[in-house]
């Protein structure tokens, strides 16, 4: 149970962080914005990570992968702000929430048992996700920068990305330290989006009145990230990652109620899906 509720804590995490990833990308360059968050995750994470980490318990192995899961942090955080910065909450959280299925393909691989339930959970996830995601392809151009169609493609190479980090991730808690994990590859992800932003001549000058909140979103990221990755070293770590999934629907919530994005009543049926697989893992993890 304890993996479910660091998955669960993250989930509500980043839909706070995603509402704000709304609300700042939209007309915005996409490449300082994540540099100042990123650069803020790193800097909280440091000085507990060299005070506190088990760095000894690093391996080589262990290394490699955390550098990995670094590449997909870059890939679900670039992709995923690039959908928002191109469609409602509505649209991109689902899809983007929908990676539960390659976590749990993840854990097979890995070795890990899977039982019927929990794939049946992970299905009323999928299905929840998908019934919200499908009652939007009527939705008017209002509110997009681009078709739909363009926004899904972002947001599905975005869940693609977060399976990787968290199955990555957890791996390399598992042969080596929780915090020097999640650390090494937010330095990794840092470095590449530091890089791009120079390739692409960009300047952060223009987010320095967003600094505040910029600076907010890579603590709670870090943070939330810190949850998913801490639960590879307990029993049914896939559970983290699964229920992390809900901060899909969390944001499609808090989008209805601080930004006025509308919820059709189909889309509750989604939610309430999403609902039931997590109480279903959570009766599975007891």
């Amino acid at each position: 149970m304890l993996a479910l509720g660091f998955g669960l804590t993250a989930a509500l995490i980043w839909a706070f962080h995603d509402l704000f990833a709304r609300k700042l990308s939209q007309g915005a360059a996409l490449l300082p914005i994540l540099t100042v968050v990123m650069g803020a995750g790193c800097l909280v994470l440091i000085p507990v990570a060299l005070a506190v980490g088990d760095w000894d318990a690093m391996t080589g192995p262990a290394w490699a992968i955390a550098c990995l899961s670094g590449v997909g942090i870059v890939m679900a955080m670039g992709c995923l702000y690039k959908a928002f910065s191109l469609a409602p909450v509505r649209l991109v959280s689902p899809v983007v929430g929908a990676y539960p299925i390659l976590s749990l393909a993840a854990a097979v691989l890995q070795g890990r048992p899977v039982s019927g339930a929990d794939w049946l959970a992970v299905l009323a996830i999928c299905i929840g996700i998908t019934i919200v995601a499908w009652s939007t392809r009527g939705d008017s151009a209002e509110g997009y920068a681009a078709s739909p169609a363009v926004a899904l493609a972002w947001a599905a190479v975005s869940a693609i990305g977060f399976a990787l980090t968290f199955a990555l991730g957890q791996e390399a808690a598992r042969q080596g330290a929780d915090l020097p994990v999640i650390l090494t590859g937010r330095i990794v992800a840092l470095s590449i989006f530091v890089a791009l932003l120079i390739w692409h001549r960009g300047s952060l000058a223009p987010q320095r009145g967003h600094f505040p909140v910029l600076i907010v979103m890579g603590i709670i990221d870090a943070v939330a990230l810190g949850l998913v990755t801490a639960a590879g070293g307990l029993p049914r770590a896939e559970y983290a990652s699964v229920s992390s999934s809900l901060f899909g629907v969390l944001t499609v919530l808090l989008a209805a109620w601080f930004l006025k994005e509308s919820v059709r009543p189909v889309q509750w049926l989604g939610i309430a899906a999403v609902f039931s697989g997590i109480a279903l893992l959570g009766l599975q993890g007891m």
